[in-house]
């Protein structure tokens, strides 16, 4: 599929950001790096330098790791009572792993997202990438 083409026969942006693939034909990678995004689509030549997922990715983590880290961090209090020690020493590793797994698709899905609702920021729109 073509940058210019229709939007609506892209993949879903969810489907795309989880294994973060290229959001208008969801065949070529989109990451060059850990959290560095290509400058152009391998596969269909989306110019992908003007994308802007801000701070939007660790701000959605944040949020959903606070809720389901405390969630869990009160069960097991609730289930086992270990020692506070314990508690400081289990979670943050946790709150880590989690936020390093999740951090690149959180982001791969808002690129694609911004893909699909607004494709004049991502140059799909005039063409020429600049």
């Amino acid at each position: 599929m073509h940058p210019e083409g229709d939007r609506t026969a892209a993949p879903s942006p969810f489907v795309a950001g989880i294994a973060c693939r290229c959001p208008c034909c969801g065949e070529g990678s989109l990451y060059t790096g850990y959290l560095t995004v290509r400058d152009r689509c391998a596969v269909c030549g989306l110019d992908m330098r003007r994308h802007d997922s801000g701070d939007g990715p660790a701000v959605f983590l944040i949020f959903i790791l606070g809720v389901v880290v405390v969630g869990m961090a009160i069960s097991v209090e609730v289930v086992f009572l270990p020692p506070l020690w314990l508690h400081a020493l289990l979670w943050p590793p946790v709150i880590l792993g989690l936020a390093l797994i999740l951090l690149r698709p959180a982001k791969a899905v808002l690129v694609a997202l911004q893909y699909r609702h607004r494709p004049g920021e991502m140059g799909a729109a005039d063409g020429d990438g600049g």
